[in-house]
């Protein structure tokens, strides 16, 4: 048959495919994945290069799917090629069975993209609408960084095209000159709960792309030799960025599933009999044509990717002196965010898997090291002011493969909670670093600080990833030797990791001899009647506290809490040492260090006196650090004041 009869043919069979599976479960949406069975068809059965067999092959061509509801169509391409399911290792081809096991626990198919539950063709959990285009351009940048020929396909929704990350997305594709990375809009032109808007017709959407940069080929979703003439386009090597603007029918071929009103609904009894008639008559008419050209799926580029990997890496002292800076350690202070960056960019120099991904605040985050390094510029990438675009990227960056470190101000990284957390859903081997955290930012006031990220990430944390281990580790580091030190931990560990940094000056707490690990706390001072735990800057109002409690006659322990989650036991074996009294200090919102630790002594069962001291206005501006605290009761002088009080004890604060 033709190569249109073929393409036909195929997607009349996927499409009925689709029907089936949601029907099956009951739930899913098939009139979107019918709205892309050409589309499929022509990527998976002709222009991707890739093996069924090998579905995670990280050289091969790769499809994003945004739209993520739109799964179905995929899975039904899985079916119909045997192509393999499960997790590595444990593969085993996709047959009819997995018909009926769509959306069930022990099924691959799972209820939206998942690579980390038995999909592994995908490579990030999409779904949640509007990030898949910033993955691709994640995975077109590395592709591009390590020299192989990989394209990335990213299909995009017409509703889904009204978040603004899509248009984050188009403008670092452009910027970036990412010529392997192929958006393909699908213009359906229904959402859930109806049609979409004017704002997101496949004109004005091709119109936007063309401002942006974009050469813009507008097809007709359904016919497949314009489908696979503008694949062609961009796979033959293109002056520019390329998109795809594709007029498709939500439902098409089946007449009574068409229109407003089945978004999310799938057809059961005699409805999905019914429909899978209306498609098999639809591909009738399609189907008739003379013998010519069949569909062949082809193998992918034979070039491999090359990592390079420190098994160790330079001390803090080492990399000093690489840098011509010793004086600074001389000196004594040093910021926990700068501290960051010297890290960061001598890692780079002997680990090329670590990447650099920042929004513009690369001299701020102190990645500018890293960035104008000759050795590393080449693995950074800035993604401007976009925070939710630079998340997804960093995840399709990681997806193919690499060691990722995100920064930007931790205030600025509360807009891409939702895209974390897929990350953290993806499997990502990500590490997050969020600068001028906390109050002592002072001067800039409370659009700068982050306040509620403790508590964010730390939720993250009580959860268990794909490997067994947390969901995501919260670190904050109270001087340079510990951010240093604590930044080649999240370098040796793969997994998702947040990091807590300053902006002010402060003097070492610690020298060469601590060691910095994941989960792990530091005891600064051994005492007996009270233990104060904090991290990071309030560490160090902590530590000016205790030459006052010792004149009141009060023996206080000092803990650095400085990983969560934590060694609960040893938490514990510290509380019950000094009393079962203990004060918890932190410079964020209430949910952070204080409910940690709470929640801990609470399951322990046993008698515990515990108080929080954190912020509990929304602060102002101030001149320095000393006055921000005091407005916000979090001055040396009030955690004096309040540790005495809660051994009996008046102290008076100034």
């Amino acid at each position: 048959m033709s190569f249109d009869a073929a393409v036909h043919a195929k997607a009349i069979r996927l499409d009925t495919l689709a029907l089936q599976m949601t029907g099956a479960a009951g739930s899913g949406h098939p009139t979107t994945a019918t709205s892309l069975g050409h589309i499929t068809t022509v990527l998976m059965y002709h222009a991707m290069r890739w093996v069924p067999e090998e579905p995670a092959l990280n050289t091969a061509d790769r499809l994003v799917l945004s739209e993520g509801h739109a799964v179905p169509i995929v899975y039904a391409a899985f079916i119909d090629l045997g192509a393999m399911v499960g997790n590595p290792g444990e593969y085993r081809p996709a047959d009819m069975s997995d018909i009926d096991g769509f959306r069930a626990t022990d099924s691959p198919l799972d209820g939206h993209p998942n690579p980390r539950e038995g999909f592994a063709f995908f490579d990030a959990a999409t779904g949640s609408l509007g990030q898949g285009l910033s993955v691709a351009a994640g995975l077109g940048a590395a592709a591009r960084g390590d020299g192989i020929d990989q394209r990335i396909f990213c299909i995009v929704g017409d509703g889904e095209s009204r978040e603004g990350q899509v248009w984050e997305a188009v403008d670092s594709i452009v910027e970036m000159d990412l010529r392997n990375v192929l958006p393909i809009f699908n213009c359906n032109g229904y959402g859930q709960a109806g049609a979409v808007s004017s704002q997101q017709s496949p004109d004005r959407i091709a119109a936007k792309l063309q401002a942006a940069g974009m050469t813009v080929l507008t097809i007709d979703g359904h016919n497949p030799t314009a489908i696979r003439d503008a694949v062609e386009q961009f796979t033959n090597g293109a002056d520019g960025p390329i998109a795809i603007v594709a007029n498709t029918v939500k439902g098409w071929g089946i007449p009574s599933m068409q229109g407003g009103g089945w978004h999310g609904k799938p057809a059961t009894g005699e409805k999905l009999e019914a429909a899978c008639q209306e498609l098999a008559a639809t591909g009738v008419a399609l189907t008739t044509s003379l013998a010519g050209s069949e569909l062949a799926i082809y193998p992918p580029t034979t070039a491999q990717r090359t990592v390079i990997q420190a098994s160790d890496y330079p001390s803090f002292r080492e990399a000093m002196a690489a840098i011509d800076q010793t004086t600074v350690l001389q000196v004594g202070r040093l910021a926990t965010r700068k501290a960051f960056g010297i890290a960061l960019r001598i890692m780079g120099k002997c680990d090329n898997s670590i990447w650099a991904v920042d929004a513009d605040v690369r001299n701020s985050t102190f990645l500018d090291g890293f960035a104008d390094d000759p050795a590393t510029k080449d693995r950074f990438v800035d993604c401007k002011i976009g925070e939710q675009n630079m998340i997804s990227v960093a995840a399709g960056i990681s997806a193919a493969g690499k060691n990722v470190f995100t920064a930007s101000f931790g205030k600025f990284l509360t807009r891409g909670y939702d895209q974390i957390e897929m990350a953290m859903n993806s499997g990502a081997n990500m590490k997050i670093v969020g600068s001028h955290c906390g109050i002592s930012l002072a001067a800039d006031g409370p659009s700068q600080m982050a306040l509620p990220d403790v508590a964010w990430f730390r939720s993250l944390g009580s959860t268990r990833d794909h490997n067994g281990n947390p969901g995501c580790y919260v670190l904050q580091p109270a001087d340079a030797w510990a951010a240093y030190g604590l930044t080649t931990a999240m370098g040796d560990y793969e997994g998702m990791c947040y990091m807590r940094v300053f902006r002010p000056e402060v003097e070492f707490l610690y020298d060469e001899n601590t060691v910095f690990d994941l989960g792990g706390m530091e005891v600064l001072t051994e005492g007996r009647d009270l233990l104060i735990v904090s991290a990071g800057y309030m560490l160090h109002e902590c530590n000016k506290s205790l030459d006052a409690l010792d004149k009141m006659g009060i023996d206080a322990s000092l803990l650095d809490l400085y990983s969560l989650p934590f060694d609960e036991d040893r938490l514990l074996d510290l509380a019950n040492a000094n009393g079962g009294n203990v004060l918890v200090v932190e410079d964020n919102y209430g949910g952070g260090l204080f409910s940690a630790v709470a929640e801990a002594c609470c399951k322990a069962g046993d008698a515990f006196t515990i108080e929080p001291m954190h912020v509990t206005r929304i602060p102002k501006s101030s001149l320095n650090e000393a006055s921000v605290l005091e407005q916000c009761g979090m001055h040396h002088e009030a955690i004096t004041a309040r540790a005495a009080s809660m051994l009996g004890i008046a102290a008076h604060v100034h």
